[in-house]
């Protein structure tokens, strides 16, 4: 790569996870607590303290990944944190910003050393886009009043080794660094801190953290399926669900590139800018409910409606990079269905569930024309007589299309993308050649036309000013005070048709998500 932050090329093998100091649910070492045992600096041997947090698993003479405090004898009572490759004479791959730490306690004893710590680790993995936002909104609460500090260190401590492995790790290290790594951020202890995480931070914060971490994985992933290895990325990356105060929210992050491809055509798929612009995105995805519960004299009402659902598609790389080395920042994917199914986990209690959206039954106007001319011409023997009748079919078709259905004890909201031109659905069809040339069909210039089914970032916000529906479920009584669990079950398609880029290649990818959304019956 040819640029800051995809400046490293990567090289890659499957290998099995390291294990070492093991967490309850996690093998990455527990950094923070080796880190609050060790002895003040009085009684330090030496100026550097070290853990290993990666080892390689096929040789014992290949360098480690160490994590090293060190003393900084240039300011008196400051110590320095980094990642160093353990060779012969050590590669520093990341150091802190100095922190003051008082000689006769503990490491990190005062609470703005914590806190500068953690915020100069997530400030640093942040900055590794190179889209540069500002990160003045980060503000941490006091780390005392931060739950489980233990956990939410160690993860930062995972996320910056991984991305750091990614960019800077030395050739015949980063492979098993990486893999490792990887490993331990698929745990459950991983990925529920991480969701603890991003309610600390902010969703601003947020935002740009998946970006950073997603850019990531992409350029992991790129170079994997570069060597001909295939590793199938857990789709989405990222998710989380929000249940309370009446509210069901879910939020998700993808990169474009660990989408599964539900179908493409061969036209294109060697075009090395398309598949730049393409590849360096990511899908972000929100879906807000809004639910009431009411009590009745023999049943329980349980309302759930639709607040927001927002999908957009966002660049990983800046317009610079994207222009450079991709097709323009216009070739990218765009939403074009959303399916939600809501189930209760627990149905012993469950006596119905109702929609209230009828089926889509749209207004067909028809109008018949005829007009007969009739012309006659002196010299010409034959008299001319022209008939003719037409008959227009006008159909009122919004691009969007909206289906509510019950499967069960299940409710579906489905969003359906449709061409303007034929009516067809989007995901499940391709425009013809013919199509793709015309310079005025619907998909081209999507983003700027007046006409446009998306907004001018390219995303969708389905509101409930328009897509306002619910679906009720009654429940027997017997559950009042109980806490009901929904399955949330969705999928988004992104497909791509060109917008002003001149090749035939189209593609549909999908990803699927899973969450599950809490109400207490009372």
């Amino acid at each position: 790569m040819q640029h800051a932050s995809l400046s490293k090329k990567l090289h890659f093998k499957l290998v099995q996870p390291y294990k070492s100091l093991k967490m309850a649910t996690s093998s990455f070492p527990n950094i923070w607590e080796w880190i609050q045992n060790l002895p003040p600096q009085t009684q330090w041997q030496t100026n550097t303290k070290s853990i290993s947090i990666c080892s390689s698993s096929t040789s014992s003479q290949q360098p480690s990944l160490e994590l090293s405090i060190s003393k900084t004898l240039t300011l008196p009572s400051s110590i320095t944190i980094s990642i160093l490759a353990n060779y012969n004479l050590p590669i520093s791959l990341w150091t802190s910003k100095p922190l003051k730490s008082n000689t006769n306690t503990t490491l990190l004893h005062e609470q703005v050393t914590i806190s500068k710590l953690l915020t100069n680790i997530i400030k640093d993995i942040l900055n590794y886009t190179p889209i540069k936002l500002s990160n003045d909104f980060l503000n941490l609460p006091q780390p005392n009043s931060i739950p489980n500090l233990k956990d939410i260190a160690n993860f930062l401590f995972l996320a910056l080794a991984f991305i750091v492995s990614i960019y800077e790790a030395p050739q015949d290290i980063r492979c098993d660094c990486i893999n490792t790594f990887k490993d331990h951020f698929a745990c459950s202890w991983a990925r529920e801190t991480s969701k603890r995480l991003m309610r600390l931070i902010g969703s601003n914060a947020e935002e740009q953290w998946m970006r950073s971490m997603n850019l990531a994985i992409t350029n992991w992933l790129i170079e994997l399926r570069a060597m001909n290895h295939v590793l199938k990325a857990p789709s989405p990356m990222y998710s989380l669900a929000i249940s309370g105060l009446g509210l069901w929210k879910i939020q998700l992050y993808c990169p474009v590139i660990a989408m599964e491809i539900e179908k493409c055509n061969n036209n294109g798929q060697d075009d090395q800018k398309l598949g730049f612009s393409l590849n360096y995105h990511q899908v972000e995805g929100v879906i807000q409910l809004d639910y009431q519960v009411t009590v009745r004299e023999k049943w329980i009402d349980v309302l759930v409606s639709i607040d927001n659902v927002r999908c957009d598609v966002i660049r990983l790389v800046n317009e610079t990079l994207m222009k450079e080395r991709g097709a323009g920042i216009g070739e990218k994917h765009f939403p074009s269905r959303i399916s939600l199914h809501l189930t209760p986990t627990m149905q012993t209690n469950v006596i119905s569930v109702s929609v209230s959206r009828s089926s889509e039954n749209p207004i067909r106007e028809i109008g018949v024309e005829r007009s007969i001319e009739g012309s006659f011409e002196p010299p010409n023997p034959h008299i001319g007589i022209s008939v003719s009748a037409g008959e227009t079919v006008t159909t009122n078709l919004k691009p969007w299309k909206f289906e509510q259905s019950v499967y069960g004890n299940s409710a579906t909201f489905n969003w359906f993308l449709h061409d303007s031109i034929n009516g067809r659905e989007v995901f499940s069809s391709k425009p013809s050649k013919c199509a793709l040339l015309k310079p005025k069909a619907w998909f081209r210039n999507r983003y700027s036309s007046a006409y446009r089914p998306f907004t001018r970032q390219g995303g969708v916000v389905f509101a409930r000013d328009e897509y306002g529906e619910s679906v009720l479920w009654k429940v027997g009584r017997d559950a009042v005070g109980s806490t009901m669990e929904w399955e949330a079950k969705g999928w988004i398609w992104l497909t791509y048709w060109p917008n002003k880029y001149k090749t035939f290649y189209t593609e549909t990818r999908r990803l699927e998500f899973r969450e599950i959304l809490r109400l207490t019956l009372a």
